[in-house]
């Protein structure tokens, strides 16, 4: 390791897309890049594997790229060709499968037709010609708009967020309770944005190829925390007990970079379990939202991602959320940051750190205690690396 360190410009830990772009952007303009990466394997949470049933899964939940950054899309389609896909969401509510986002055919489906023509009648007159409101909106209006926006809460976000974050809704940052919409229209498409692809030959694909760079060398089942030691009050990084003054990018949780002396910051956890079934397909879409019934919150279903066409077997996930527990059995992989102010001014402490140590940056989902994307996260470690 210590000959490595010797011979690098720049030094990334974390191999998800935040590293792995960063990584590649500065190989490319001459520097020499040592990617530490604690898991056995590249690409993060993007990491996907062809199954015992021939299907292309992704271990750690479905992932999907969708993005109105052109400079993205075309930066990714480097090292992958794409296929296009739009993605749907169904969810269970009443015992029928109803499009998620909640819009117009959902409504149909649940209200009736005579319902639902008088209710589009309110919401035009209430929002003109707006495609999209926040059921906080609905929640706000009058009539039928209001008692509309009283099913949506209850049926699909109320008891989904409980589940999804351990807390009720009125605790949960608006950011959050506003990430899903109500479409008022038919299009019953998950995302709306410009590109929306599928790398054709799996995201683990796409990484090797963004990282197989003569300037990028990959360290897999190295945990960063055993080599990586910070002195804030001096404004320092040791690597291995040695001063390191060259660039650090940090993408992993900030709090564990200097010994979590403010406490942990909390995060959100999965227990994810995989099951194979002898049928050629085990649900109508993609992803099955369950809000209200189940202990899970939904079932992916791979096969719809890939495209792949497997007869008689496939590949599904139940995602059961549970806190981040980071020495335990479960739940030990922090999923998605708890965003409110009390824990925003946690992160602040950790950042303020950070910023009094000039060689080392703080980038993408985890490290930043933000939720992103994936376009979000190439476009500012893209940001990054020219910056550096």
């Amino acid at each position: 390791m210590e000959n490595m360190i010797k011979d690098i410009d720049i030094l990334v830990i974390g191999c998800g897309f935040s590293g792995a772009a960063a990584a590649r952007r500065l190989a490319e303009n001459g520097l020499k890049v040592l990617v530490i990466e604690k898991r056995e394997h590249i690409a993060g949470n993007m990491f996907d594997y062809t199954d015992k049933n021939g299907v292309l899964a992704h271990r750690y939940g479905p992932h999907i790229f969708h993005t109105n950054d052109k400079s993205v899309f075309e930066f990714l389609s480097r090292f992958s060709d794409f296929v296009p896909y739009e993605h749907r969401v169904l969810g269970r509510i009443d015992g029928q499968y109803v499009p998620i986002p909640f819009n117009f055919k959902s409504m149909d489906i649940l209200f009736g037709r005579e319902k639902t023509q008088r209710l589009k009648t309110a919401l035009k007159e209430a929002f003109g010609n707006r495609e999209r409101v926040t059921v906080t909106e609905l929640l706000s209006g009058s009539g039928e708009v209001k008692a509309a926006g009283k099913f949506i809460f209850e049926k699909v976000f109320l008891h989904y967020t409980a589940k999804q974050w351990g807390m009720p809704p009125e605790k949960v940052d608006k950011s959050v309770l506003s990430r899903v919409p109500v479409v008022l229209g038919y299009d019953d498409r998950y995302f709306s944005d410009t590109f929306q692809f599928m790398p054709a030959g799996g995201f683990t694909r796409l990484f090797e190829k963004m990282l197989d760079h003569e300037n990028i060398t990959v360290k897999l089942q190295c945990d960063a925390q055993r080599f990586v030691k910070t002195d804030a009050a001096h404004g320092t990084v040791e690597f291995n007990g040695v001063p390191f003054t060259k660039p650090i990018i940090w993408t992993a949780p900030p709090d564990d970079l200097f010994g979590c002396v403010y406490g942990k910051l909390p995060y959100r956890s999965l227990d994810l379990v995989l099951e194979r079934h002898h049928e050629t397909t085990y649900q109508p879409a993609a992803v099955v939202n369950y809000p209200n019934e189940e202990d899970f919150t939904r079932i992916t279903e791979f096969k719809y991602l890939t495209g792949q066409k497997i007869d008689g077997a496939t590949t599904i996930m139940k995602e059961y959320p549970m806190p981040y527990l980071p020495e335990a059995e479960k739940g030990n992989i922090p999923y998605y940051p708890i965003i409110g102010e009390e824990n925003s001014a946690l992160f602040n402490r950790y950042a303020e750190l950070a910023s009094g140590i000039k060689n080392l940056h703080l980038c993408g989902r985890l490290a930043q205690y933000r939720y992103c994307n994936m376009d979000g996260a190439v476009a500012g470690a893209l940001a990054l690396a020219d910056n550096i």
